[in-house]
């Protein structure tokens, strides 16, 4: 009986990373597309994946396979999802017939936003949503999408690892006021177990699904926390709006710090909360506690 083949979109991003890792082993076949040529490892623990280009027909050697083209019904997309539909047609030839697609809950924390770049991210997001329901409606595919939270992890995500380079660097950090506003960072690992329960769950049909962290904590109480996790004693200094706009645009001098804005800012006395009640009872979904917390 042919193994089960499971195509993974975005397969080099962070989260692509951890659930490449999950799956290498398995008893199922993974095709992993990327935009660029990847190296084959010759790793026993890796030998059932294998590398193809997204766009130009291709596998990781440069051989074309578009002749050749087998049948992968269940995909795993971790790429923008508004970058999705111009793969409508690949997912086609390959006779998709599940998908589950990572977006994030920033479609609804930035649909406000006063920076134009937030709410184009949060547009992107949720126009990327609606072109793949009604694609996937059309297609007769089944769809499930995942908005996360915060992702965290291991050091490599762009939210909790950019504070802890800051407190690295400087040994304090910076809050807006009493930063009250409430998180729920989400660990990558729970992020990739939703996307494959997502995949072969019976109860997860055509429908989207919040998956957020197990804490709720303020930022004041998150930041506290990451200092702890790297054996520093928190270190906190309360600035009014007005400094801290003027302290964002000395960071965004430094490379890793160019990505920051005021809004990002504001935030920090915002909540930002979201129930994965559903997902937990669908999924299966079970977040951790934060960082070192035993929750």
């Amino acid at each position: 009986m042919d193994k089960q083949q499971i195509g993974i979109i975005g397969a080099t991003s962070f989260v692509g990373e951890y659930l490449l890792d999950r799956l290498a082993g398995l008893d199922i076949e993974i095709t992993a597309f990327s935009r660029k040529p990847q190296e084959i490892s010759t790793d026993c623990h890796t030998s059932n994946i294998s590398w193809r280009v997204l766009g130009n027909g291709t596998d990781s050697s440069g051989t074309p396979y578009s002749d050749e083209m087998q049948s992968i019904e269940n995909w795993i997309s971790l790429g923008p999802v508004w970058a999705l539909a111009e793969l409508f047609p690949m997912l086609e030839a390959y006779g998709a017939r599940r998908i589950v697609a990572l977006s994030s809950t920033s479609r609804y924390t930035k649909t406000a936003s006063r920076d134009e770049s937030e709410q184009a991210l949060a547009e992107h997001l949720v126009s990327g949503e609606e072109s793949l329901t009604t694609w996937a409606e059309k297609q007769g595919v089944e769809w499930v999408i995942i908005q996360p939270t915060m992702i965290y992890g291991y050091g490599k995500d762009r939210n909790i690892a950019r504070i802890a380079r800051f407190i690295e660097r400087f040994g304090f950090f910076p809050l807006l006021g009493k930063a009250t506003g409430k998180r729920q960072p989400v660990h990558v690992e729970d992020v990739v177990d939703a996307c494959c329960s997502a995949l072969f769950s019976g109860q997860a049909l055509n429908r989207s699904y919040i998956v957020s962290g197990k804490e709720q904590l303020t930022y004041r109480a998150m930041v506290e926390r990451i200092f702890l996790s790297m054996g520093k004693t928190p270190v906190l200094l309360s600035l009014p709006l007005g400094m801290f706009r003027y302290a964002v645009m000395l960071l965004r001098i430094l490379p890793r710090f160019k990505s920051l804005n005021v809004e990002m800012v504001s935030r920090m006395n915002q909540d930002m909360i979201f129930d994965h009640e559903e997902a937990a009872q669908d999924l299966g979904f079970r977040p951790r506690g934060f960082l070192n917390s035993k929750d």
